[in-house]
């Protein structure tokens, strides 16, 4: 009998549900495809950073998570990730470029993503749709790729659909951000090689190791796990990759990153770097994990079921008009249900500058003796919002949204960016309620 490495590496779907998993398993040796196109993507590299000042990446959950954590632990400043719609954040980005001096990454597996579209249409029109000063990381076929193709982008950068969101750390979606941003990309597949080779052995097989002792700690009770929330932003990435893939069905590993390990209903998901180039052993590393786990949990670690749901009420908010995000619910009310295994969700749909004015919602939170998580809206809907709907029915969930009453065009839209976070916020809310969880919304004006 094959043992169940093995039968990963044989992409065996009865691994799992016997259902389509073979179809997504590319992660597995991607490292291996990607290799002969070092020498291209450090050419386009190289071309960008004699051109350009800044580059801007555009791109929701797995498109720009990876990036993000590069951004963070290489330190490049002149590099941003835009994955917010607030009206405030997009224009403060926009007047602090010099936007003749700034390419633009567009990057979304599926090319119709719409808060990266939105963004692309924006963008567009501020820099007089020059061509030369965009470029696409999309998949074949898409429409994102056509756009690109006939709007003369300076590069259009082909993904793998072998490979979902949350497992393209190491393909196009993670490497040519990792080409911008001056990692030596030969060094940091290097990394990720070896950890892939690891990942093949019976005896030592630290992918293995991790996703066991993940699924085994979710059997006993363990489902929250506290993720290490140093300045790299790792968290931010193996948090989509946890809960996206194993949130449904009622199960699901809940990722805490920067929690406390007090608690009987936490395990440990530690980080194993010596350097940031290591990153790339990690992202593997995390990766092959979460495939075990999911075996451990009896699901298909490749789906996303319930994202949608939050995407449909977003259009239905939309088509309806403006969306009424007043406030809903008793916050003294909602923290009184905690349980043991409960968990406390702030959802904050506001200007990411403002994050820190979540602080005494937060303690309040805590005080509870909860694993408290926190996520920006709309990243977190591409990322912990399909453990929110799909997966155990244990979180507190506090809505937050800020009263700005900005907004900024989105062209050939009949709404604008501030219209679209706050349909966002009511879908997503209008989305939990339906699948009957525990909500409440506040403003960020009442927050004390």
């Amino acid at each position: 009998m094959k043992s169940l490495v093995e039968r990963i590496w044989a992409y065996d779907a009865s691994v799992w549900t016997g259902g389509d998993e073979d179809r997504w398993l590319g992660w597995l040796d991607v490292v291996e495809r990607i290799r002969p196109h070092v020498e291209e993507l450090n050419a386009f590299a190289d071309g960008a950073r004699e051109q350009f000042d800044a580059t801007v990446l555009v791109g929701m959950g797995g498109s720009s998570l990876a990036p993000e954590v590069l951004r963070r632990a290489f330190e490049v400043e002149s590099f941003h990730v835009l994955d917010t719609t607030h009206p405030l954040a997009i224009r403060r980005l926009a007047q602090s470029l010099d936007l003749e001096r700034t390419l633009f990454l567009v990057s979304s597996k599926s090319g119709s993503t719409l808060e990266t579209r939105s963004h692309l249409e924006y963008f567009w029109e501020q820099t007089g749709g020059r061509g030369a000063q965009f470029a696409a990381i999309t998949d074949p076929g898409s429409e994102l790729e056509r756009i690109a193709t006939e709007r003369g982008f300076r590069a259009v950068f082909a993904g793998e659909p072998e490979i979902g969101g949350r497992y393209s750390a190491l393909s196009m979606f993670g490497l040519v951000p990792a080409a911008l941003l001056g990692v030596e990309l030969d060094r940091f597949l290097d990394r990720a090689a070896v950890m892939m080779d690891a990942c093949r052995g019976e005896d030592f097989n630290p992918g293995f190791e991790l996703g066991l002792r993940l699924g085994e700690g979710w059997r006993e009770g363990r489902d929250k796990v506290c993720l290490d929330a140093s300045s790299t932003g790792f968290g931010l990435w193996a948090e989509q990759l946890l809960a996206e893939s194993t949130g449904k069905q009622g199960k699901g590993l809940v990722p805490a990153p920067g929690e406390s390990l007090e608690g009987r209903d936490r395990q440990c998901g530690e980080l194993l770097l010596d350097d940031s180039y290591d990153l790339g052993a990690e992202f593997y590393r995390w990766e092959f994990a979460t495939a075990v786990a999911g075996h451990v949990l009896e699901i298909h670690p490749f789906d996303q079921p319930n994202v949608q749901a939050a995407k449909d009420k977003t259009n239905e908010v939309l088509a309806a008009g403006d969306a009424d995000v007043g406030p809903r619910g008793e916050l003294d009310e909602l923290l009184a249900q905690a349980e043991d295994g409960d968990y406390v969700c702030i959802q904050a749909f506001i200007d990411p500058a403002r994050e820190n004015e979540l602080s005494p919602l937060l303690e309040r939170a805590h005080a509870t003796g909860c694993v408290v998580t926190s996520g920006l809206g709309p990243r977190y809907l591409h990322s912990t919002g399909q453990l929110h709907k799909g997966g155990p029915n244990t979180g507190l969930f506090v809505q937050v949204v800020d009263e700005t009453g900005e907004e900024l065009a989105i062209p050939n839209k009949d709404f604008g960016f501030g219209r679209l976070i706050r349909s966002q916020a009511a879908g997503d809310l209008a989305a939990l309620e339906e699948n009957d969880r525990r909500v409440i919304r506040l403003r960020l004006e009442e927050v004390e």
